[in-house]
């Protein structure tokens, strides 16, 4: 979750939403990004989506079966529907999101009742508060800089 976390960062650093995401399979990292939706005014240039399509180009293939995917901030409904059609092992992430979260958080896909595929989760937890405070940083700094601009 370190290195998930330390992609949050350059996120920050080039006005993203800091979200990282790394994917490991067997004790080897084989992908990692963050939100670029800002910068490539791409809706779906999140975080995990990204790490999840180095991942299968690395693997050359798109089942992720025994990869594990660390991310700072519970998956939306795109990036949890993508972690499930990749049919990765384990999904990680720190900051649980009741808001748009679909591992758990407002709702959760793993659990659909006819889906073909189950992940292990991993729910908040491992480095939480760090991540929590650098997206709660992140967006004070946002509406900071809101106010200034609104004069």
């Amino acid at each position: 979750m370190s290195l998930a976390f330390n992609q949050a960062i350059d996120a920050w650093r080039q006005d993203e939403v800091p979200v990282g995401c790394i994917i490991e399979l067997g004790g080897e990292v084989i992908a990692a990004a963050h939100n670029t939706v800002a910068g490539t005014r791409d809706p779906t240039a999140h975080a995990e989506m990204l790490a999840l399509t180095q991942a299968a180009a690395r693997l050359g293939d798109w089942r992720l079966e025994n990869a594990t995917l660390y991310v700072t901030k519970e998956p939306c409904p795109m990036c949890s529907g993508a972690t499930l059609m990749s049919r990765l092992k384990r999904v990680c992430y720190a900051v649980p999101d009741p808001k748009m979260g679909c591992l758990g958080g407002a709702t959760d896909l793993n659990e659909l009742p006819r889906v073909n595929h189950h992940l292990e989760l991993t729910k908040g937890g491992v480095l939480e508060s760090e991540c929590r405070e650098l997206l709660q940083s992140f967006f004070r700094s946002k509406r900071l800089e809101d106010s200034r601009a609104d004069g």
